[in-house]
């Protein structure tokens, strides 16, 4: 410490009043404490009896609580063909469901080749009969379009869903 004299604060918070640093030093070591600083800029500066160890984990933990409850939702993908059968779609559904279920958003193409780019209408029926399938578990964040030889549309968990 360099600071002559510190107003000391014990583990519940109660003024202990201002004593010399050395003093300070004292009363930690009687009671199995640290003497930590907490506000270096006050005048004179304010120093608590906490036992530091303890002072860390709980900073730790909070953190973590912290973290887990920002979690932060994926785009996850699931892709369909022109000509893909019922059981295909149906197992994509499924897998779309589940991740908008665990609160991830969902980015759904229908690729096109050959021939099958000739009919974006058709492409674009199929896929809004998909994204009716899943209607009760999602909101569509942007109406299906046609982009180059694939047709995109994301969908968002519905608030229900979740």
């Amino acid at each position: 410490m360099r600071s002559p004299q510190v107003r000391v604060v014990d583990e519940e918070g109660e003024p202990l009043g201002v004593m010399t640093s050395s003093q300070a030093l004292d009363e930690a070591r009687t009671r199995g404490v640290d003497l930590v600083e907490i506000s270096p800029t006050a005048d004179p500066p304010v120093c608590k009896l906490i036992d530091y160890g303890k002072m860390l984990y709980a900073f730790k933990k909070k953190e973590q609580q912290a973290k887990k409850a920002n979690k932060v939702s994926e785009l996850k993908g699931i892709r369909l063909t022109f000509g893909m059968d019922t059981g295909d779609v149906e197992r994509q559904r499924r897998h779309a469901e589940e991740f908008l279920q665990d609160g991830n958003s969902v980015r759904i193409q229908l690729v096109m080749r050959g021939r099958e780019k000739a009919h974006r209408d058709l492409a674009i029926d199929k896929m809004s009969a998909f994204i009716t399938s899943l209607a009760e578990v999602s909101k569509v964040e942007n109406a299906p379009k046609a982009v180059g030889h694939q047709v995109i549309v994301v969908l968002n968990p519905s608030k229900s869903s979740k």
